[in-house]
């Protein structure tokens, strides 16, 4: 697949509302089907345009998803003559395409190893926060508490049942049933993998020195869902199962997701409030770390598993028309993208941050 400009009859993929199949496979194999044929035509339409459109190729995590298509929906309407396209393969594929010259960016999770700023003179810049939050499957308990020190058992294998002592200490007065757990996992180079690996490092002494900090886990139990909405839809149809999404999928699938302990010894719900509180604990005063991680933050009201996602651009490309283009992306991304981003659930990024940011892509011209 390589970057494209296509005609303006090479239109991106319906509008679907966000309680849509968006999370189904079926819909999701046709999504990424008609994108292909868009690039792939746009090769030949290019060629016989008097004004070429400049389709815009992301390429990364699942995890955003949401976001990229929504903003897809709003940009393209608003933009003609610029379009946004993202396809979800995973953060270390999406690096890896950005690096290649294969995408115009890259998305995810994880931020850039020395290495890889090196080698694809690439520079990441948060787009919103995002948060993981532990789905379940118990019929009749709507609120579960977690901890990281529980969880890190559960994904070591230690912990087998819903009514294990490591849970039923921590949720005092719940009936939990004597149900195996069942463990559900995202393979490698996932964006999700690294966040929840990060918390579970920080609070487990036992899980850093096993597994640790990865994008690619080796996990020793359980069973792998290749992209975020496989995971929720195999956490939903499951009795028993245990999983990890970013908030946006468990809140547009009605799936339940427990309270985790923070480090102020709080049990803390993900929510957009939640989420923002860990980034300001992380961020101030100086609001210039623009932190690599924002897990098990500081704070009474911070949700324990936030992060930034992050978006990995070339900061000066060969092709000066698609700089540009990608500069008027990421402005009306750090403008009129938060508000939508808002609107759809996220936390916006504090606008200390954003100032600094937007800085940093206009440099790019």
């Amino acid at each position: 697949m390589r970057k494209a400009e296509v005609c303006r009859s090479a239109s991106g993929p319906a509008r679907k509302s966000k309680t849509s199949g968006l999370r189904r496979n079926r819909n999701r194999v046709a999504w990424l089907k008609r994108a292909a044929v868009i690039l792939v035509a746009g090769v030949c339409c290019a060629l016989a345009a008097d004004q070429p459109v400049i389709v815009l190729v992301g390429a990364g995590s699942s995890v955003p998803l949401p976001l990229y298509r929504k903003w897809a929906d709003v940009y393209n309407q608003r933009n003609k003559a610029i379009q946004l396209q993202y396809l979800p393969q995973g953060t270390n594929e999406g690096i890896a395409q950005v690096i290649r010259g294969i995408s115009d960016f890259g998305a995810g999770e994880v931020p850039l190893s020395p290495e890889e700023r090196r080698q694809g003179n690439l520079t990441e810049l948060p787009v919103v926060l995002i948060g993981i939050v532990p789905i379940y499957n118990l019929p009749g308990i709507p609120q579960l508490r977690l901890s990281g020190e529980a969880l890190a058992e559960v994904y070591l294998g230690q912990v087998k049942n819903w009514n294990d002592p490591a849970i039923t200490k921590i949720n005092p007065g719940v009936a939990l049933p004597n149900l195996p757990i069942r463990i559900i996992y995202r393979p490698t180079g996932k964006g999700s993998n690294y966040v929840f690996t990060d918390f579970l490092s920080k609070t487990s002494v036992r899980f850093r020195e096993r597994i640790g900090r990865s994008a690619s886990p080796k996990w020793p139990v359980g069973e792998s869902a290749e992209r975020s909405s496989d995971m929720a839809d195999k956490v939903k149809k499951s009795p028993g199962a245990i999983g990890y999404v970013e908030l946006q999928y468990a809140d547009d699938d009605h799936i339940t997701h427990a309270s985790v302990l923070n480090a102020s010894g709080k049990f803390v719900k993900g929510t957009a409030g939640s989420i923002t509180a860990a980034c300001v604990a992380v961020e101030v005063p100086a609001w210039d770390k623009l932190a690599p991680s924002l897990t098990n933050a500081p704070g009474a009201d911070s949700y324990p598993i936030a992060s930034f996602t992050w978006v990995y651009v070339r900061p000066n490309p060969k092709d000066p028309r698609r700089t540009a283009a990608l500069v008027n992306l990421l402005n009306w991304g750090y403008t009129d993208g938060q508000r939508v981003a808002i609107s759809e659930g996220y936390s916006e990024l504090p606008k200390q941050l954003v100032a600094k940011v937007t800085a940093q892509v206009n440099s790019m011209r």
